[in-house]
């Protein structure tokens, strides 16, 4: 009997695992259909170069945005898996380190304005693009995060949609009325995720009551600030290729770059899902990918799925070159010569939340800064000496393929070195409630 129930209990738990998994993943692809639209319209609506310098804008908005709050919602997601009541204590803690932020955020801003795209683009168009990612995306990333935290993956999945609903709504009314300047969508693109992000926390967003508790958030500044490091350097790490090109290539150059990673982002979205899911288990279990073939196995299906997302769009658009629009056409060719760099890019992600749940935040900040300078120093080699557009491609699968064999190295060392003597001599995990 005690075997027919322990059997019984990791099956439960297996399904509460697929069905949990089922819910982000219908979330990944909700956005992926509505983000693709969303791409579609925008990348056709502007010329080439304004799209390469709002794509760029964007994504430094991305990387100013986990600055936004000193990590605070690191906590904050860690309550709301273990001690859901204090959901309302430390929202007001990220209410305040948010707040404190704002200005860094500001001067950050400023210096990437001048460094990057003074003279390429309005001050004000730079302002909205910034604001649309710092206060209202990443509030709307907040609201889902909680959610994810609290088990509540449908509700997760439903926010995401929805925001991308929001934008990609946005950017067909932005193509349906002959396209603009890019004052004019950077206008639109900050209403649509205002209204997104409003949305959101009026609607999902848990309800208790704001207690600031500055005694609880001393304990926890050391974690947030690590995280908030560790994630603005990955993001850096991960746009650094945008503004280089940027700077480099000019703007004409940044936007068929842009179109060619935008694409190779949409393969990503899937994997998220699958992080977040093992992020959770590793904080429960942290031995679960203790075993050598766990690992690889693991690294391998990521690879996989990446490598076919990339594979079957690629195909896609060399046999209906301008299915996505005259503009998309420009990189399309080049999809099929990058099929390698989604998978190294997805597992560099992967390994660094492993590090997440582990709690390794310094060491993740380390490794992705060293991650981000071998990269930078590839990039400008291959911007500086390769003359064409597929022979820098090309390279790209080289360079992620340096990038992860530094990444796996150093992530995996840092996780069998972070268990104590015993875990490290016997790695098997020890079975949970419900595994």
């Amino acid at each position: 009997m005690a075997a027919i129930a322990v059997w019984t209990g990791r099956l439960k738990g297996n399904l509460n695992l697929m069905r949990d998994y089922a819910s982000l993943l219908s979330g990944s692809a909700g956005r992926l259909v509505l983000s693709l639209a969303y791409f579609v319209c925008v990348a056709n609506a502007l010329s080439v170069g304004d799209f390469g310098l709002f794509a760029t804008a964007s994504a430094t908005g991305i990387v100013l945005s986990r600055i936004a709050g000193f990590g605070f919602v690191s906590p904050l997601y860690r309550v709301a898996t273990a001690r859901s009541r204090l959901i309302g204590a430390y929202t007001a803690g990220l209410l305040a380190a948010f707040a404190l932020s704002l200005p860094l955020v500001a001067i950050a801003a400023a210096g990437f304005y001048l460094f990057f795209f003074h003279g390429e683009m309005g001050i004000g168009a730079f302002a909205a693009i910034i604001a649309a990612e710092v206060l209202c995306w990443r509030s709307l990333e907040i609201v889902t995060i909680v959610n994810n935290g609290l088990g509540r993956f449908a509700r997760g999945a439903i926010i995401v949609i929805a925001g991308s609903a929001i934008r990609a709504a946005a950017a067909v009314g932005f193509l349906l009325l002959g396209g603009g300047s890019l004052a004019t969508w950077s206008l639109a693109y900050l209403g649509a995720n205002a209204v997104a992000a409003v949305l959101a926390v009026l609607f999902y967003y848990p309800r208790q009551p704001l207690r600031f508790r500055p005694e609880l958030y001393l304990a926890r500044w050391r974690d947030s600030v690590s995280v908030a490091g560790a994630e603005v350097i990955f993001y850096l790490q991960s746009e650094l290729d945008k503004l280089l090109v940027l700077s480099l290539g000019g703007p004409q150059a940044a936007g068929i770059y842009a179109i060619l990673m935008r694409l190779i982002d949409l393969t990503a979205l899937p994997i998220r899902a699958f992080n977040t899911m093992i992020v959770q288990r590793m904080m429960r279990n942290p031995a679960l990918v203790g075993r050598w073939p766990v690992r690889w196995g693991v690294e391998a299906g990521v690879a996989v799925v990446s490598i076919a997302g990339l594979a079957a769009l690629g195909g896609f658009l060399h046999v209906f070159p301008t299915a996505l629009g005259d503009n998309v056409a420009d990189a399309a060719p080049l999809v099929l010569a990058a099929l390698a760099v989604p998978a190294f890019r997805n597992l560099i992600e992967y390994e660094s939340e492993l590090l997440y749940a582990r709690g390794r935040t310094t060491l993740r900040a380390l490794i992705l800064a060293i991650v981000g300078l071998i990269k930078a120093g590839f990039l400008v080699m291959l911007l500086r000496t390769v003359p064409t557009a597929e022979g820098l491609v090309l390279g790209l699968n080289g360079l992620f393929f340096a990038l992860w064999i530094v990444s796996a190295a150093a992530t995996y060392a840092a996780l069998d070195w972070s268990r104590p003597p015993r875990a490290r001599r016997a790695v098997t995990p020890v079975p949970q409630p419900g595994e």
